[in-house]
């Protein structure tokens, strides 16, 4: 099989391969038989291990992707005549293609801005106030992503205020945490102190991005609100037969730390690269660099002449910010190949 031209190191954290620990209990459960539809010991274990990372006691769900996570969340706490407020640039509005909006039956998604991708709760208070009577569709919920899109990471008070907001108004906070390992290990927090402690609903935990091949965790801190979601994961494709496999990965990366080093080598060599252009390249940082990933200003000569030697990377805000991701499998020499051919392009 031919690989594929170039380098995508930079491209996105999907790109990594899966880390060893994971790949180590993905080979342990690949030995014998097991049941099947999550009844396997794995599944069981990787469950009860959240319960101890997140220290209270929470329903648990496998899906395949981080899609159908944060879809089928928002379906369970929203119907069709509900609305979700949601940042303009979040993950759901973007790159979902509907999927809320279809899961839910016809939910509205309320877009708001706010500084380095961070919900602000200024607007969220306007447009709440337009959907004051039968109408309109009816608020029910606020999702924030954490880390945001921008790579920034909302703190303990920003993430209370926002769920204060949302009591207040009797509505559901949920958290997009495709990248929520990345999160707790730039503020070197427990879980709970950012998710169910300050009033988090529900929180889709990503494994794809921290060293896993597949597999994202809905976990509900209230139990009353995930009534019936296992019927809504079956009807929705997303029950494992052999969910064994979409475990074991977990219990890798959960066991000994594994997610949270992933996340901080990541979180650090983002933080390289960053400095690195800056300083020996001049190239400017768009947002701040709180997780694994790093938004630049390249003119679209330099774009051309790092696509030409090889290095794949996306547009992420026009006119000019790509944005660059880190993983756990990032090395030093990625770095340094990157920002000499950054430097080249720009010297001429």
């Amino acid at each position: 099989m031919t690989p594929e031209p170039g380098r995508y190191e930079f491209a996105s954290d999907n790109t990594a391969a899966i880390c060893p620990e994971a790949w180590a209990a993905l080979g342990e459960a690949n030995a014998d038989a097991a049941a099947s539809y999550g009844e396997d010991r794995w599944t069981a274990c990787v469950c009860d291990r959240i319960r101890e990372i997140f220290e209270t006691d929470c329903d648990v769900y496998f899906v395949s992707n981080g899609t159908a996570a944060n879809a089928l969340a928002l379906a369970q706490l929203c119907e069709s005549f509900h609305s979700i407020i949601c940042h303009e640039y979040s993950h759901i509005q973007t790159d979902e293609c509907g999927a809320p909006e279809f899961f839910t039956k016809g939910s509205k998604l309320l877009l708001i801005g706010g500084a380095n991708g961070k919900i602000a709760i200024g607007p969220a208070e306007k447009i709440i106030a337009r959907q004051n009577e039968l109408h309109s569709h009816k608020p029910r919920a606020i999702t924030i992503a954490q880390a945001t899109e921008f790579g920034t990471v909302y703190t303990r008070a920003e993430i209370a205020a926002i769920a204060d907001f949302a009591r207040v108004r009797k509505m559901f906070l949920h958290m997009d945490g495709a990248r929520f390992a990345n999160a707790i290990a730039s503020l070197n927090c427990a879980p709970k102190a950012i998710t169910w402690e300050v009033g988090v609903d529900v929180l889709c935990f990503g494994g794809t991005k921290n060293g896993a091949a597949a597999g994202e965790l809905v976990i509900f801190f209230k139990r009353d609100i995930s009534h019936a979601f296992d019927y809504r994961v079956k009807q929705a494709g997303q029950l494992g037969s052999k969910m064994r496999f979409l475990a074991a990965p977990w219990l890798g990366l959960l066991t000994d730390g594994v997610w949270l080093r992933n996340a901080q080598y990541a979180n650090d060599r983002a933080r390289q690269l960053a400095s690195r252009l800056q300083n020996e390249a001049k190239i400017d940082i768009a947002f701040p660099v709180d997780a694994n990933a790093v938004f630049v200003r390249m003119n679209e000569q330099l774009v051309r002449d790092l696509n030409a030697r090889g290095w794949h990377f996306y547009k992420f805000v026009e006119p000019d910010v790509y944005r660059l991701m880190c993983s756990w499998s990032t090395t030093d020499q990625d770095i340094s190949d990157f920002v000499a051919d950054a430097t080249k392009s720009l010297n001429g």
